[in-house]
């Protein structure tokens, strides 16, 4: 866990609900993430998690409640402020999000010549700086299609973090990778969080990858915050939900066939 001079939070969520139209998608979500603290987000398909990945970023109003970066509420923001925000965050997609018809560098540096007067020579050192923490810097000429998938994980890393982000959100980052490779991204989660004291948040399906590098994990069901603890604390849960991701365990392995009958028979009478 993070030293306790480091406790001061992060990301604070109070009463957080959302929706689309009339559904509601998030129900009263509440969370304080800690400065250096990686906490992973994990729950099956459909639980709320890219939803609450995208109040995170400020890209989704909630429909009532707060997400506080920083200690400044995003809900509060004028647009040019929220700007100014987001570049104190990285964000790495699941995919890396590379643009294709730039080489590995010219993506990695793209966020420094949008948004800072940096010259030239400085732009390429700090590039080469964060691809060489990458283990990409023989790569840099490359172009995305040339690239694997764990490599362009890490390309997209290294544009997420160029411009030494506070706040860093990783959607997925093991997905589709091979353990070897998924083992090593761990790694080098947990080394960027070292060097360069920063707040991670995963969005996660992976168990190995989240109870590898995560502080705390947070668990979604269907838009309802089922828990949020240390490894061990989820682990220690008997909640049915959150014992049946652990094990890897269908939900409709408690299926009922006499209630299944009975809503069906309360469906038909009613149509």
């Amino acid at each position: 866990m993070p030293d306790t001079d480091t406790q001061q939070a992060a990301i604070t969520v109070r009463n957080l609900n959302s929706h689309y139209a009339d559904r509601q998608v998030l129900f009263d979500i509440n969370l304080t993430v800690r400065r250096r603290e990686i906490l992973a987000v994990m729950g099956q398909s459909g639980s709320g998690k890219t939803t609450f990945f995208r109040h995170l970023l400020g890209l989704k109003e909630p429909s009532s409640g707060q997400v506080e970066l920083l200690g400044r509420d995003l809900t509060q923001m004028a647009r040019p402020e929220l700007f100014e925000m987001r570049k104190k965050i990285g964000v790495a997609f699941q995919n890396g999000a590379l643009f294709s018809s730039l080489s590995v560098q010219e993506n990695v540096e793209l966020p420094l010549r949008e948004h800072t007067q940096l010259d030239d020579n400085t732009i390429r050192i700090m590039t080469r700086m964060k691809l060489e923490f990458m283990r990409l810097a023989e790569f840099e000429k490359y172009m995305p299609a040339q690239l694997s998938g764990g490599m362009l994980k890490r390309a997209g890393l290294a544009r997420a973090v160029i411009m030494d982000p506070q706040l860093l959100f990783f959607d997925e980052p093991s997905a589709g990778l091979d353990p070897v490779t998924s083992a090593e991204l761990d790694r080098l989660i947990l080394k960027l969080r070292e060097a360069m004291n920063m707040t991670i948040v995963i969005i996660t399906h992976e168990l190995h990858s989240a109870f590898s590098v995560a502080d705390r994990i947070m668990v979604l069901d269907r838009g309802r915050q089922l828990m949020v603890g240390t490894r061990d604390e989820v682990r220690a849960s008997t909640d049915r939900r959150i014992v049946n991701m652990l094990d890897r365990r269908p939900a409709d392995d408690d299926f009922n066939p006499d209630d299944y009958f009975n809503r069906l028979t309360r469906t038909g009478a009613k149509t």
